[in-house]
C-alpha cells in the first residue's frame, strides 16, 4: 500500500466516526417524543381586550336592554320594566359567584360542571383561564355579563303581569338548572381547550350564544307568557310603546355592546375577533334594512320600531356565527334574520295568538335558530376551524339542528315546570287591580309623571 493511500485512509476513519456519531445523534433526537409545547403565559393585549369586552357586554343589560324594554311597555310599567333589568344583574352577580360559574365552567362532566369553584375557592390572582392566556377572573367576569343578559331578555315577554317576588325566584332557579348546564354543554372545555359538554363534543358551533343566551331566552320567554296568558285588554286597548326614543337609545346601546359579546369570545385580541366584529356589523346592517323593507313593503311606512328590532334580530342571528362565518355569510345571515324575525315578531304571534309582550320569542329564540342553523351552512374552515356546508360538510347542518333541538325542549320543559312550582306556590300574576294601576306604582309605589 503506498504511502499516499495510507494517509487518504487514515482521514477517513475519524470522519466516518464522526458521521456516524453524528447520524446517530440526530436520529435519537428525531425519535424523542416532540419537546413539551411551552406554557401558556399572560397576554396583557389579549387580557385588555377582555376586560373592554366585559364592560361591553354589561352594558347590553345596562342600560341597553333597560332602556330598550322600557320605551316599548305603557308609561304606568317603565320603572318596573327597568327594574327587572337591573335586580337581575344584582341578582345573577351574586348567584354566578356562589355557584353558577362553577357549575357552568368546572368539574369533568358532560352534562354538569362541579363544584370547584363554589364561591371562586380557588380563584387566585395570577391564575390563567387556561387554555386561555388571560386571568382566570376576567374569564369568570366575562361569562358572567352572559349570564346577566339572559335571564334579562326573558322579562320582556312577561311584561307587565309577572310579580316582581316571583320574577326573582324564577330567574334564581332558572340560571341554576337552566342556564348553567346549557352553558356547561356547549362552552366548557379542558385546560388544552377541548369540550367537556356533550354538545361541544359533538361539534356544535355557538360562538357566542345563538343556542345558549338567544334560544334559551327565546323559548322560556314563550313558556312565560303562555302560562302567565295574555296581559288584560291585549287585542282591544292600546298597548303601543310610549316612548320610543328610550328604545332607540337602549338598541344603540345593545349594538355597541355586542363587539364585547361576539368579537370578545374570540377570548383574544386577534385575527379572529377583528372578523367577529366584522361579521356583526355587516349581519346587523343588513337584518335592520331587510325588516325595514319588509314592513314598507306589506304596511307602507317604515317604522322606528322596526328598523331596530330588524337591527336586534341581526345581532341575535349572528352571534353563534360569529367566530365561523365570512362576511358573505354574515350579510346573508342578516338579510334572513331580518325577514324572518318580521314574520315572527307580527304574523307568528297573531296566528297562534301568544302575548309575547316585547317579541322576545320572535326575534331572539328565531333569529338564534336562524343563526344557529345558517353558522352549519356558512361555516369557513381558514376562519373557524369547521367547514359548513357550502364547503362540503353537509353534515355540521344537522349537528346545528340537534343543538337547537336539545335546547328548546330542554329549557321548554324545564322552565315550564319551574313557573308552574311556583304559580302553585307564591303565585305568578299580579291582582287584575294591580295590572291596571301599573306595576310601577303597585310594585314599587313610584311612577314617572
Amino acid at each position: 500500500m503506498s504511502n499516499r493511500l495510507k494517509s487518504i485512509l487514515s482521514g477517513v476513519g475519524p470522519a466516518l466516526g464522526l458521521t456516524l456519531l453524528a447520524t446517530a445523534a440526530w436520529a435519537e433526537e428525531a425519535a424523542a417524543p416532540a419537546a413539551a409545547a411551552a406554557p401558556v403565559t399572560l397576554d396583557t393585549g389579549a387580557t385588555a381586550w377582555m376586560l373592554t369586552s366585559t364592560a361591553l357586554v354589561l352594558l347590553m343589560t345596562i342600560p341597553g336592554l333597560a332602556l330598550f324594554y322600557a320605551g316599548m311597555v305603557r308609561k304606568k310599567n317603565l320603572l318596573g320594566t327597568m327594574m327587572q333589568s337591573f335586580a337581575i344583574t344584582a341578582l345573577v352577580t351574586v348567584l354566578w359567584v356562589v355557584i353558577g360559574y362553577s357549575l357552568a365552567f368546572t368539574g369533568e362532566g358532560a352534562f354538569i360542571g362541579g363544584l370547584d369553584r363554589f364561591l371562586l375557592n380557588g380563584m387566585e390572582k395570577g391564575a390563567l383561564a387556561l387554555p386561555n392566556p388571560i386571568p382566570e377572573s376576567v374569564f369568570m367576569m366575562f361569562q358572567m355579563t352572559f349570564a346577566i343578559i339572559t335571564p334579562a331578555l326573558i322579562t320582556g315577554a312577561f311584561a307587565d303581569r309577572m310579580k316582581f317576588s316571583s320574577m326573582l325566584v324564577f330567574m334564581t332557579l332558572w340560571l341554576v338548572v337552566v342556564y348553567c348546564p346549557i352553558a356547561h354543554w356547549v362552552w366548557a372545555t379542558d385546560e388544552k381547550g377541548a369540550a367537556i359538554g356533550f354538545l361541544g363534543k359533538m361539534g356544535v358551533l355557538d360562538f357566542a350564544g345563538g343556542t345558549v343566551v338567544h334560544i334559551n331566552a327565546g323559548i322560556a320567554g314563550l313558556v312565560a307568557c303562555l302560562v302567565l296568558g295574555p296581559r288584560k285588554g291585549y287585542g282591544t286597548d292600546n298597548m303601543a310603546p310610549h316612548n320610543l326614543s328610550l328604545s332607540v337609545i337602549g338598541a344603540s346601546l345593545l349594538w355597541v355592546g355586542w363587539f364585547g359579546f361576539n368579537a370578545g369570545s374570540a377570548v383574544a385580541a386577534d385575527g379572529r375577533a377583528g372578523m367577529a366584529m366584522a361579521v356583526t356589523q355587516i349581519a346587523t346592517g343588513a337584518a335592520a334594512l331587510s325588516w325595514m323593507f319588509a314592513e314598507w313593503i306589506l304596511r307602507k311606512k317604515p317604522s322606528v320600531l322596526g328598523i331596530i328590532s330588524g337591527a336586534v334580530a341581526g345581532l341575535v342571528a349572528i352571534t353563534p356565527a360569529s367566530g365561523f362565518v365570512d362576511p358573505k355569510g354574515a350579510l346573508a345571515i342578516g338579510l334572513v334574520a331580518g325577514v324572518l324575525c318580521y314574520w315572527g315578531a307580527t304574523s307568528l304571534k297573531h296566528i297562534l295568538k301568544y302575548d309575547d309582550s316585547l317579541d322576545v320569542f320572535g326575534v331572539h329564540c328565531l333569529g338564534g335558530i336562524a343563526g344557529a342553523i345558517l353558522t352549519g351552512v356558512f361555516a369557513v374552515e381558514k376562519i373557524g376551524g369547521t367547514a359548513g356546508l357550502l364547503e362540503g360538510n353537509s353534515g355540521q347542518v344537522m349537528t346545528q339542528i340537534y343543538g337547537v333541538a336539545i335546547t328548546l325542549v330542554y329549557t321548554a320543559v324545564v322552565s315550564f315546570i319551574l313557573l308552574k312550582l311556583i304559580d302553585l306556590t307564591i303565585g305568578l300574576r299580579v291582582t287584575a287591580e294591580e295590572e291596571r294601576e301599573g306595576l310601577d306604582l303597585a310594585l314599587h309605589g313610584e311612577t314617572v309623571h
